[in-house]
């Protein structure tokens, strides 16, 4: 081998290099999996400061906590398995979306669930847990949570607001059209609801009803004075994608007046960077006391047969930015990395 053409070998080599350390970035720069083949993630923070992550599994079988004393944490922590589904009768099957709140000192738990025998038969659920840490002691089924129009109930979340504690839950919102919408209403206690209960959304634009006519998946962030609710829309492919409503925080939360819907998503698919039909999300805060923005997507768009049985949900995080008019900014364009280290 001539000196030249050792030259010219050690050039293509360093070229070769280089453009495999590129892919390898960008590699990393796309897979922002925090925690793999987990679904409708929710990250709640004790008093104590601990982080507790619990989230949809996909064998739909049973409900799962993490716990760490930091966020990043929660990605390595050990799942303990609080509660398996029953195998015959009410909640038996498709176990969906827990969430876990700390209300007066006890921990409760609302989910969805159908029946061992009709699975699509789905209700929400209740358990409680007075033990300071909810991934010890015991957990008591509280049975379900009744509502008024109790046809499709599912992704119940709570929320406190000015002394009283209210629940945002999705059912059949129509009389006349197949959909699901979100109802409201104050809690009397964390069992039990209040008789008034009343729609504040349901599918109304393109985006919400590709696939499915859906609103489901609320979740509640109260700051600048106003009340904003997540939700998701449309079938749980890469059509899947976020809305947002709010209300002024002074408002009558139950009159579906006070209650504004943006025409357009503020969450969804992108290709280029490999996400596809996020959904599902929650809010909690980082150490820095940042909003945080937790979610589901996956990396790839073409999914053989029912998306709900595909496994590969993961869960995903990125701090949440605002507009300088107080309103959320979710980084449609950015990559979950990227937009957390925005300034």
């Amino acid at each position: 081998m001539n000196k030249f053409t050792r030259i010219l070998t050690c050039v293509v080599c360093t070229i070769l290099i280089g453009n495999l350390h590129a892919q390898q970035q960008r590699k990393v720069d796309i897979d922002e999996t925090f925690i793999a083949q987990r679904a409708d993630p929710q990250i709640t923070r004790g008093k104590d400061g601990t982080y507790y992550f619990i989230a949809t599994v996909p064998e739909y079988d049973r409900i799962e906590i993490r716990k760490s004393k930091t966020l990043h944490g929660l990605k390595s922590a050990e799942a303990v398995v609080i509660w398996r589904k029953h195998h015959t009768g009410a909640m038996g099957n498709h176990i969906w979306a827990p969430e876990l709140h700390e209300i007066d000192g006890d921990w409760y738990i609302y989910f969805a669930a159908g029946s061992a025998e009709h699975k699509w038969n789905i209700r929400k659920y209740v358990l409680s847990n007075t033990s300071a840490d909810p991934t010890t002691g015991v957990w008591k089924e509280e049975g379900e949570l009744q509502s008024k129009r109790n046809e499709f109930s599912l992704d119940a979340t709570t929320f406190e607001h000015t002394g009283d504690r209210y629940l945002v839950w999705v059912d059949r919102a129509s009389q006349d059209v197949p959909n699901t919408g979100l109802y409201i209403a104050k809690m009397l206690s964390p069992t039990k609801l209040d008789d008034k209960q009343v729609v504040i959304s349901q599918p109304e634009y393109a985006w919400e009803i590709k696939g499915h006519r859906v609103n489901e998946g609320p979740a509640v962030l109260i700051r600048n004075g106003k009340i904003f609710m997540t939700f998701s829309a449309s079938a749980t492919d890469a059509n899947y994608c976020i809305g947002l409503l709010w209300a002024d925080a002074q408002a009558d939360l139950l009159d579906p007046a006070s209650w504004h819907k943006l025409d357009s998503p503020v969450f969804f698919s992108h290709e280029g960077l490999k996400r596809f039909g996020p959904g599902h999300n929650s809010f909690t805060t980082d150490e820095k006391g940042r909003d945080v923005m937790v979610y589901h997507a996956r990396d790839y768009k073409d999914i053989d047969g029912e998306p709900l049985y595909d496994p590969n949900r993961h869960t995903r995080i990125r701090v949440l930015q605002w507009t300088k008019d107080g309103m959320p900014d979710f980084g449609q364009e950015f990559s979950d990395a990227d937009f957390s280290k925005k300034k």
